[in-house]
């Protein structure tokens, strides 16, 4: 493909998915589903005109690892550590893991009573389905009063957390599970410790560093440790919490001495500019991550009618434990809160990062796609129909 063509096609991608987002933060509609059908329309358009789009399916699980990336880094930059918060942080932790392992194992119920096959695969293929998208998150709430909309936000931002660390624990807990207990400990101690020396060092790095270039390092040097404890198998998306939840809330880890040494006097503007750096990369990977998931995806199996009943049987399964779960955790009215549940990029990343020898039998491709939209849309009648209420939350 000719460079100025490459060139205009990348730079009309994130164009449209900017109007996208205004659309969708103006009508309500998760402005995922509309890259995703973009993507559609574009794969029948190449078709048409029989142009090739070379790696798409290679480059779509990097896409999707930086966009976790970006996502989580963004969540944690975001979450304020404070005790007048204390409620909230432990309802919507306390929300995020029920929903994670009462949904997984509702709807690892449901796959082994409809397949057959091991319960353990059962539980693998289901996990993706169980955690909320923070990013659709994020953009559905902003109409929501400020208790809904501050649950909705914690809960997806532990939500991907959670998600992940209970992922690579099942995949731990293939052999033993007593094993996979002393495993996940331990690398989740590992990683604590290494994230926090991290933490310290990029903090040092981001008050002495002069040079106009300063956050790009830094954040490759997250995604350098990212991957290495990646390799190893420990919770690497546990450094990127902890850096952004590190950073957003220094007062409660750096007082005294310590703060003359690893902050300066501009400290809270870089902070606020390494977030918006963090917010339009993950703008930038999560357009073009939908963009070729989209393409990628094969139409006959998004029409599939055992695909679609599953997804819709798995979004009923995710609505009915969320009214459980909100009526647990959540003080005041939750009627806007409950259609609240979209799935999105960990999803869909999860599911394809599942080993080859786990996958469960029967379970049909297009049905990750179908719960993202499934679950996209039915958050449309929970903010059209919101009402702003007083609640207790």
């Amino acid at each position: 493909m000719d460079s100025s063509i490459l060139i205009i096609v990348l730079s009309l991608s994130v164009l449209i998915s900017y109007a996208f987002d205004l659309f969708s933060s103006r009508f309500k509609t998760p402005s995922v589903l509309l890259l995703l059908l973009l993507g559609i329309l574009t794969r029948q358009a190449t078709e048409y005109f029989d142009v090739q789009v070379p790696y798409v399916n290679a480059i779509l699980p990097t896409l999707g690892t930086l966009g976790l990336i970006l996502i989580v880094l963004e969540g944690g930059l975001d979450l304020e550590l404070h005790i007048d918060r204390l409620s909230v942080l432990r309802r919507t932790l306390l929300a995020s893991l029920l929903t994670i392992v009462g949904g997984t194992l509702l709807m690892a119920g449901m796959l082994y009573l409809l397949l057959n096959d091991s319960f353990y695969h059962c539980l693998i293929a289901a996990l993706p389905f169980s955690i909320i998208s923070s990013t659709v998150t994020v953009q559905s709430v902003s109409q929501l009063s400020g208790g809904q909309r501050e649950y909705a936000v914690y809960e997806s931002a532990f939500a991907s957390i959670l998600g992940i660390m209970a992922y690579n624990f099942l995949l731990l807990s293939r052999e033993s599970v007593l094993g996979a207990v002393w495993s996940f400990a331990r690398d989740t101690l590992t990683m604590a410790l290494i994230s926090l020396a991290c933490c310290f060092l990029l903090l040092y790095l981001i008050g002495r560093i002069s040079h106009r270039i300063k956050f790009l390092p830094i954040i490759s040097v997250l995604f350098l440790v990212y991957a290495l404890a990646e390799i190893n198998h420990l919770s690497s998306l546990l450094l990127i919490l902890i850096f952004g939840l590190f950073l957003n809330n220094t007062e409660l880890f750096i007082r005294g001495r310590l703060s003359l040494i690893l902050k300066n006097d501009l400290f809270e503007k870089e902070l606020d500019q390494l977030k918006n750096l963090t917010a339009e990369g993950s703008f930038v990977v999560r357009t073009f991550f939908f963009l070729i998931l989209g393409y990628a995806a094969v139409p006959s199996e998004l029409m599939d009618t055992d695909a679609l009943i599953v997804s819709a049987l798995f979004v009923i399964i995710i609505l009915a434990w969320r009214w459980v779960t909100l009526g647990l955790t959540y003080w005041g009215s939750s009627s806007s809160l409950l259609w609240i549940a979209p799935r999105g990029l960990i999803t869909i990343l999860l599911y394809l990062n599942i080993p080859e020898d786990l996958r469960l039998q029967g379970f049909r491709e297009g049905i990750p796609i179908l719960v993202v939209v499934l679950s996209s849309l039915v958050v449309m009648p929970g903010v059209l129909g919101h009402r702003p209420v007083k609640e207790g939350s």
